[in-house]
C-alpha cells in the first residue's frame, strides 16, 4: 500500500480509493452512530489501522479507552446506587473488556469501515475481535475530540445504555475467583491447575489445563488459546459441579428437616389423641362409678 502525500487519492493492493469513496463510508457511519464530525479526518483516523497507514487509529484508541471507562463507569453508578465499589468494578470490566467492545462493534457494522493492510485482510483482520475493540475505542476517542465530553456521552450512552441493564455482579467475578471463595468458604484448599498439553503452531497456540478440588473429589479439563483462558474455563466447569453438589446437599438437608418436623408433629398429634382418649375414659369411668354409689336415686 502507497499514499500519495498532498493527494486525495490512496493507492492499495485492491486499487484506488477515491476521497468520493472514503467521504461516503464516512458519512454512513456518521448516520449509524448518530454524530456528525465537524472534522471528518478524525473519524477517518479512527478507521485506519496500523497495517494500513503509518497515520492510523492507535493514538485516538488511546483517548477512547480513557473516556469510556469514564462514561462507563458514571452510567453504573448512577444506576446501581447500592452496589459497592469492588461490584461496580466487575460490572465495567464487562462491559469494556474486548470481547464486549467487539459485539457492540459488530451491530453499528463497524467492520465494512474498517480501512486495513493487505496482510491483515487476508488474515481475516475484519473480523477479529482486538482489531473490532480497537476501532470502536478510536470512534469514541474521536468523538470525544471533536465534540467534546458531551458528545461522547451521548454516544456511549446510545451504544452501552442496554447493555448497563439488569447486571449481576457476583455472576460476573472471574470463574477462578469464585470457585475459590466457595472453597474458602468451606475451609477447603485452594483448587490445582495443570497444564496437560500445549499444542499448535505460535499463532496457534492451545493450552490444555486440568483444574483439581482434591477435597471435594473433583475435576475438569478445558482447552483454550491461552493458559490463563484455559484455567478459567476448567474452574467454571469444577465451579458449576461443586454448586450442583452444594445445592444437592442442601435440599438433601432440607428434606431432612421437613421429615423430622412431620414425625415430630405426628407424634405430637398421637400424643395428643392418647391423652383426649385417656381423659374421656376417665369421665366415662367417674360416671359408671356415680351410677354404681347411686343405683336407686332417680327411682324416687
Amino acid at each position: 500500500m502507497t499514499e500519495i502525500a498532498g493527494s486525495s487519492k490512496v493507492l492499495t493492493t485492491k486499487g484506488m480509493v477515491t476521497q468520493d469513496a472514503s467521504t461516503n463510508r464516512v458519512e454512513k457511519l456518521q448516520d449509524k452512530i448518530g454524530y456528525r464530525f465537524n472534522a471528518p479526518r478524525l473519524l477517518q483516523q479512527a478507521l485506519t489501522h496500523k497495517s494500513y497507514s503509518k497515520t492510523n487509529n492507535e493514538r485516538l484508541e488511546f483517548v477512547g479507552d480513557a473516556v469510556l471507562g469514564y462514561l462507563v463507569g458514571t452510567m453504573l453508578y448512577r444506576q446501581y446506587p447500592d452496589v459497592q465499589e469492588d461490584a461496580l468494578s466487575l460490572m465495567r470490566a464487562q462491559l469494556v473488556r474486548g470481547k464486549t467492545l467487539a459485539q457492540v462493534a459488530l451491530s453499528i457494522q463497524l467492520p465494512e469501515y474498517l480501512l486495513l493492510g493487505s496482510g491483515e485482510l487476508r488474515s481475516g483482520g475484519r473480523e477479529r475481535a482486538s482489531i473490532l475493540a480497537d476501532a470502536l475505542e478510536a470512534v469514541i476517542g474521536a468523538v470525544h475530540e471533536d465534540g467534546g465530553i458531551e458528545q461522547a456521552q451521548g454516544l456511549v450512552h446510545r451504544l452501552f445504555d442496554d447493555l448497563t441493564k439488569g447486571l449481576d455482579a457476583q455472576s460476573l467475578k472471574d470463574p477462578k475467583t469464585r470457585l475459590q471463595e466457595l472453597l474458602q468458604g468451606q475451609g477447603f484448599e485452594l483448587p490445582l491447575y495443570t497444564v496437560e498439553q500445549i499444542s499448535g503452531a505460535d499463532h496457534q497456540r492451545q493450552y490444555t489445563v486440568k483444574c483439581q478440588v482434591p477435597a471435594l473429589g473433583l475435576m475438569a479439563v478445558a482447552q483454550e488459546s491461552s493458559r490463563r483462558g484455559a484455567e478459567k474455563a476448567s474452574a467454571q466447569q469444577v465451579l458449576l459441579l461443586a454448586l450442583t453438589e452444594q445445592k444437592a446437599k442442601e435440599k438433601t438437608k432440607q428434606n431432612a428437616k421437613q421429615h423430622a418436623k412431620k414425625q415430630a408433629n405426628s407424634e405430637l398429634d398421637t400424643s395428643a389423641g392418647l391423652g383426649s382418649k385417656s381423659v374421656k375414659d376417665a369421665q366415662a369411668s367417674g360416671d359408671q362409678t356415680a351410677d354404681n354409689v347411686n343405683p336407686g336415686e332417680n327411682n324416687d
